[in-house]
């Protein structure tokens, strides 16, 4: 069921940034929650609008993903969190390989299942902290067909960049944290390259199976 509730979480972690059409201004003066509702709104209507996004076209799902969305997080941080302990002590060679290997795990893994948004409704709960605050906790509910989906994005604002998403809690299992679970297992037996050897394997069945 974890793996379930993941799968659709970062789904919508992408969605957030997906129909960021606007100027970086414009996030940059938004409100946190604000930021999020729009983008998930905006992306609904992005994908009710493109039949091949509708019907779940992988590559321009993620040719979507990678031009949209990426920008939108803040990966470097992300891939750091996930590796944990040993990203310190990689080269930068190595982690730079990391980071591809595990962007490029995440495109192909999830680019298909952003079409399910299109039917869901969305809503938020009041943002807590001050105007100045860097970091905050965006907490949002998804609503379907199916169960309802209690999110928590973690958001920090970056100079000249607005508001960047490094991570994401679904159902009370946080992504970054979960990555850095399967991450370590094969840190601990095989060292960084172990790792950079598994994710490459894994991305060239999953381009295969796409």
């Amino acid at each position: 069921m974890k793996r379930i509730f993941l799968r659709q979480s970062l789904c919508l972690l992408l969605a957030a940034a997906a129909a960021c059409t606007g100027p970086v201004a414009l996030a940059q003066e938004e409100a946190p929650d604000a930021f999020i509702k729009r983008m998930l709104s905006e992306l609904k209507d992005a994908i009710k609008g493109d039949k091949a996004l509708r019907a779940g076209d992988i590559a321009k799902m993620t040719a979507l993903v990678d031009a949209r969305i990426m920008p939108l997080l803040n990966f470097p941080r992300m891939t750091a969190a996930a590796v944990g302990p040993a990203w310190r002590q990689a080269s930068p060679e190595q982690q730079k390989r990391v980071q591809d290997e595990f962007k490029t795990l995440l495109l192909h893994a999830y680019a298909g299942a952003l079409a399910q948004l299109k039917d869901q409704t969305i809503s938020l709960k009041p943002v807590k902290g001050g105007a100045d605050d860097k970091e905050v906790l965006v907490r949002a509910e998804i609503k379907g067909s199916g169960e309802t989906i209690q999110l928590d994005y973690r958001l920090e604002k970056v100079a000249g960049a607005g508001w960047k998403i490094y991570n994401l809690n679904v159902m009370g299992v946080w992504l970054v944290e979960t990555y850095r679970s399967q991450f370590a297992q094969e840190i601990s037996t095989k060292g960084i390259d172990g790792l950079i050897s598994t994710l490459a394997e894994r991305n060239k069945s999953n381009a295969k199976k796409a």
